[in-house]
């Protein structure tokens, strides 16, 4: 079963960017899809980027043109580019695989992403 790992969330000011990283451990990480998404306290979790297996991304209305999702299949690894970043982008963050459009695996830890001046 696949098991992720996030890193890379911190305390940043408004404006700031950040880089996240997701690992992926077993077999078959390049044929999936794969996404980001984040839960801030007291809400739903979220997805906000995805990246299909053959590259094809998609964001969320609230992060489009801010954020950016990759994959380097090499390393089992997607990443989430969080640029222009605003206090309500404040959440924990955790990746994850899709299938039909939903979360697939077992939850990691997530990162905790804070955007505070």
């Amino acid at each position: 079963q696949v098991q992720l790992v996030e890193s890379g969330g911190g305390l940043v000011q408004p404006g700031g960017s950040l880089r996240l990283s997701c690992t992926a451990s077993g077999r078959g990480f390049l044929f999936y899809d794969m996404g980001w998404y984040r839960q801030a306290p007291g809400k739903q979790r979220e997805l906000v980027a995805s990246i299909t297996n053959y590259g094809s991304t998609n964001y969320a209305a609230s992060v489009k043109g801010r954020f950016s999702i990759s994959r380097d299949n090499a390393k089992n690894t997607v990443l989430l580019q969080m640029n222009s970043l605003k206090p309500e982008d404040t959440a924990v963050y955790y990746c994850n695989t899709l299938r039909d459009g939903t979360a697939a695996a077992p939850w990691g830890q997530g990162t905790q992403v804070t955007v505070s001046s």
